[in-house]
């Protein structure tokens, strides 16, 4: 998509913008964090705060275990899977804390992650290895990379037959790369190794075929790519692997068959998971997929232009989606934040990964190419520079 094409879809951005409670002025490329709602979601899940509200005792006694089986099975039917294979959690991390409460691991058992991944999902595995006696193997991916087929070569350099479980991001949270989930996933079937997903970016960024992929669990987040309420998320265990976790522990305490239902808890954010997917779909996904991935490169070209830095992975779809991760000069990160807040009315992610300060950019339907512009020259005023400038 060239550059002039894509200022003019700023038009559509803005109506699509219309959708959302943005405050005027304000410039969100941060919705891989935390997400937003849009208003018809918004709607959906207070209605049914209301609905619950009416009759509580009769919602929990007569109709909430038949509403979480519809939600469920609408959303598994999003991502390529059958209703029955998923459980509602409140987000990706809960998920991963019960499928670590339950995994079989035992003394010389090990696990295998990468230096890519979630610090606490690498936290929470660290600890579950601990307590078993297990070995957790946190491996390096190289960066820059420049082909797919090395990465998983990476990936897999030190696996031994003593591997168990191996945990990879569908879309790495902080440095954005798409990874090769299907091959990664046949090669562990190969090996007789389990595959756990982090799929809190994957939903919408990418097609999502659970069933296809043939992993033993993948986790995600509903309320970050998908624009569902904060507190919705999901775990998926392949039935295969039910009889290796057996009871969930955690949040999921109990059987896999009554981990959907937990008495009195909130579940007005599971219900609106169908309206989220419902506005999604609206928009249409190749649309959203091709938009926002033109202003994701859009974003990373402006951005490495000007600090003088090259982009870690290569310029295309296959490494990386609706999200892209850049490496900023030496700075006060926290500083670069505040400022781009403080004076521009800019909400971003500004962080590091293995000590190397980054700006991760989302882009979403209501981005608009003039605000990656204006970001830039926010990092331009604040002194983000190249050497050569």
């Amino acid at each position: 998509m060239s550059e002039r094409r894509l200022h003019e879809g700023d038009a559509a951005a803005r109506e699509w913008r219309r959708q959302w409670e943005l405050p005027p002025g304000v410039a969100y490329l941060n919705h891989g964090s935390f997400g937003l709602s849009p208003r018809p979601v918004l709607d959906a899940w207070t209605g049914w705060i209301r609905r619950i509200d009416k009759n509580r005792g009769g919602f929990y006694r007569r109709e909430a275990k038949d509403e979480l089986a519809a939600a469920r099975s609408r959303l598994a039917g999003f991502l390529g899977t059958a209703g029955d294979n998923i459980v509602f959690t409140p987000n990706t991390t809960m998920a991963m804390l019960a499928i670590a409460g339950s995994f079989p691991l035992a003394p010389g058992d090990e696990v295998f992650i990468n230096d890519h991944e979630y610090w606490s999902v690498i936290e929470i595995w660290r600890r579950a290895c601990e307590k078993a006696g297990a070995k957790l193997v946190v491996t390096s991916l190289p960066v820059p990379a420049a082909d797919r087929e090395t990465l998983v070569e990476q990936l897999f350099a030190e696996v031994t037959p003593a591997a168990k479980l191996i945990i990879f991001s569908h879309i790495t949270y902080r440095t954005s790369v798409v990874m090769p989930a299907a091959e990664i996933c046949r090669r562990a079937r190969r090996n007789g190794i389990a595959v756990l997903i982090d799929g809190a970016h994957a939903i919408v960024q990418r097609p999502v075929d659970i069933d296809a992929l043939d992993c033993d669990f993948y986790a995600a987040s509903c309320h970050k790519w998908l624009c569902a309420p904060a507190g919705a998320g999901f775990l998926y265990v392949h039935p295969r692997a039910r009889a290796m976790t057996g009871p969930l522990t955690g949040r999921l305490s109990g059987t896999w068959r009554d981990a959907a239902f937990h008495g009195t808890q909130d579940y007005s954010r599971y219900l609106a998971v169908p309206a989220a997917i419902d506005f999604i779909e609206s928009a249409g996904l190749d649309y959203f997929r091709e938009r926002t991935h033109a202003l994701a490169r859009f974003a990373r070209h402006r951005v490495s232009e000007a600090t003088g830095l090259a982009p870690w992975f290569p310029d295309s779809a296959e490494w990386y989606a609706s999200m892209v991760a850049l490496e900023l000069p030496p700075i006060d990160e926290r500083a670069l934040r505040d400022a781009l807040w403080r004076d521009f009315r800019i909400e971003s992610y500004v962080s590091s990964w293995n000590d190397r300060p980054m700006l991760r950019i989302s882009c979403h339907l209501y981005t608009e190419a003039a605000e990656i512009d204006r970001l830039v020259e926010a990092l331009e005023s604040l002194g983000i520079r190249g050497a050569h400038q």
